[in-house]
């Protein structure tokens, strides 16, 4: 028997080694109850205790205000004096005579308006203050004080200027909320970190560039922190405002519940503005959040 003779049974004897397919393994989805299950826990983390607080609160509230003498109604008797408010917040009877919805609505155009002009310029001048060595050395100081004047003691001087509610109260919010946006866009700008610096000089961005490729996205957490807390002040200076301008909106009915003694509708009234001052609040920062992809504050 030759050699060849041989190999040829080897090879033929030997069975054919194929390669196994590939079977692509895809991640086990947990079941939908699972799920459910998971975001019902997380919602109850966030949920219930704070309304554990709430609850023990309105109870102490409750018992306090009950007893005979106490110049506060308690929560019972609120709802009870407010049932209307609350359960018709759209009727318009003419005037100033107008469910709470109409006057939240014109607060919050007010806001709107006066906080996105202080929004626009207290970027721009942040960012000036925090580029230009010489603009901090100049405007710096001066921003320090003027943003210590309470907001109320510019009304007079807008009035003067302006002569008109409406516009002076526009003025009020923008000159009260400006002064955290200018800040903090200023620190954001100067700790911007020197790679990023490096980095852009090396690709030579033109200032354009470097402004919204380097500057706002590495900037972006402080600008934001600014903003949140601008519109905090805007909300609390729009309800001072329009206590002393009159017309329709929550300051208003504030101070006019006051003057009617009607305890009742100012406790209302207090809940709603801190419900929206809250709302607003949480925008600007899931805003904030979805802008730097969770680096601002939350």
């Amino acid at each position: 028997m030759n050699m060849s003779a041989a190999k040829i049974d080897i090879e033929t004897a030997t069975p054919a080694i194929t390669a196994a397919p590939v079977v692509a393994m895809t991640p086990k989805r947990p079941p939908r109850t699972e799920a459910y299950a998971r975001m019902a826990r997380e919602t109850a983390v966030r949920v219930i205790p704070p309304l554990v607080v709430i609850a023990l609160l309105t109870l102490v509230w409750e018992l306090v205000c009950r007893r005979a003498g106490s110049a506060l109604p308690p929560p019972s008797k609120v709802f009870n004096d407010t049932k209307e408010l609350i359960l018709d917040p759209f009727f318009d009877h003419g005037g100033i005579d107008k469910g709470l919805f109409w006057h939240l609505s014109a607060s919050l155009q007010r806001v709107a308006f006066g906080y996105s002009l202080s929004a626009v310029a207290g970027i721009a001048l942040g960012v000036l203050v925090g580029q230009s060595v010489w603009a901090m050395r100049g405007l710096d100081p001066l921003f320090q004080v003027l943003r210590t004047i309470p907001p109320l003691a510019w009304l007079p001087l807008s009035l003067a200027a302006f002569r008109d509610g409406q516009p002076s109260a526009i003025f009020v919010i923008f000159i009260t909320s400006i002064w955290p946006i200018i800040i903090n866009t200023a620190v954001g700008i100067r700790n911007i970190p020197q790679d990023y610096r490096n980095v852009a000089a090396v690709v030579q961005l033109n200032p354009l560039e470097f402004f919204s490729k380097i500057m706002i996205p590495a900037a972006a957490p402080y600008i934001f922190t600014g903003l949140r807390i601008g519109i905090g002040l805007s909300w609390l200076a729009i309800v001072a405002a329009e206590m002393l301008i009159g017309g329709v909106g929550i300051g208003f009915f504030i101070w006019d519940a006051w003057n009617s003694s009607h305890i009742s509708e100012i406790i209302l009234a207090l809940f709603y503005v801190g419900i929206v001052g809250f709302v607003l609040d949480r925008l600007i920062a899931g805003l904030g959040k979805f802008v730097t992809r969770g680096t601002a504050q939350n």
